[in-house]
């Protein structure tokens, strides 16, 4: 079992067992960076690969596709970052980070063999069972596409669960797309699945489409007949994809969104993600639109 150090009366260190995942939600466990995937040609993204140094607790790991967890750069602070990894794929724990803050900052500088802290899994994730059988749209822009990745892999991995895949990315240009490897080489082998990708704009190298998503998105005519359609990224792309997806048909039930709403303690103790009678790190961060409807316009 993993050991942390506690300080005695006498102020001498003494190991006491971690705690493990079950006992205390709040109490980060220690793991280790593997590897550091610069997403984007800028380094505005840095995909975090981190294994716990429990290897009993890291095995018993167990989350959802759209769950969240907790990484933490000690004396520092802690983010709440959407899984890029999928439950379906036994490796390390993916976490794709934009510098955007104090802490994400502070962990852009770290290095492959660092120690970070991780909490897991929090929110309520997708809902698989309900998604089975249906054509799946996935909709993403920029960032966004982190935790559809992780829902995306998992259909490919249960490939026979679902019907035809549809995946609609965008970036401001070509060098700002994540998980390249994916998107222009695993993706577009595996079978039932179109990867179809627009920038703003293009460069020299870039051959394909330049739109914006909500264009582009309407350009590909999808049919919403037994499909359901997941969307996230940028609050602006969402407003005007929204849109556009009521211009071709899609029901509120049929679209499903993830909230970036801040996220503190993950256990619905802080107040910090509260909308209405609902808190986001427990009742979402995945919600359909008509259910956000039926909440107070806070998010």
């Amino acid at each position: 079992m993993e050991t942390i150090l506690t300080t005695s009366a006498s102020g001498a260190a003494a190991a006491a067992p971690a705690p493990t995942l079950a006992r205390n939600p709040l109490v980060p466990l220690v793991a280790t960076i593997e590897k550091v995937i610069d997403e984007t040609d800028s380094g505005s993204v840095r995909n975090f690969l981190v294994r716990l140094d429990d290897p009993a607790a890291h095995e018993a790991i167990s989350y959802r596709p759209g769950q969240c967890g907790m990484i933490s750069v000690i004396g520092v602070g802690e983010s709440m970052i959407a899984l890029a990894s999928t439950p379906t794929h036994k490796g390390p724990l993916e976490f794709a980070v934009k510098a955007a803050g104090r802490n994400t900052n502070a962990l852009h500088e770290m290095k492959a063999g660092q120690k970070v802290g991780v909490r897991l899994a929090y929110g309520n994730g997708f809902d698989t069972e309900a998604m089975k059988g249906k054509d799946l749209i996935f909709v993403g822009g920029g960032i966004g596409m982190s935790g559809l990745r992780s829902l995306i892999n998992y259909c490919l991995d249960r490939r026979g669960d679902f019907g035809r895949l549809t995946v609609v990315y965008g970036a401001r240009s070509p060098g700002e797309l994540c998980f390249k490897e994916d998107i222009f080489e695993n993706w577009p082998k595996a079978p039932g699945i179109d990867v179809n990708l627009t920038v703003d704009v293009g460069d020299d190298q870039w051959k394909g489409p330049v739109a914006l998503i909500p264009p582009y998105l309407e350009s590909l005519n999808p049919s919403p007949q037994g499909s359901l359609v997941v969307v996230c990224g940028p609050p602006v792309m969402i407003r005007f994809t929204l849109l556009s997806l009521a211009k071709l048909g899609f029901t509120d039930e049929q679209i499903i969104m993830t909230l970036e709403l801040k996220m503190q303690c993950g256990i619905g103790k802080c107040g910090r993600c509260n909308i209405g009678s609902k808190y986001v790190c427990l009742d979402g961060p995945v919600f359909t639109l008509a259910e956000l409807k039926r909440l107070p316009n806070e998010y």
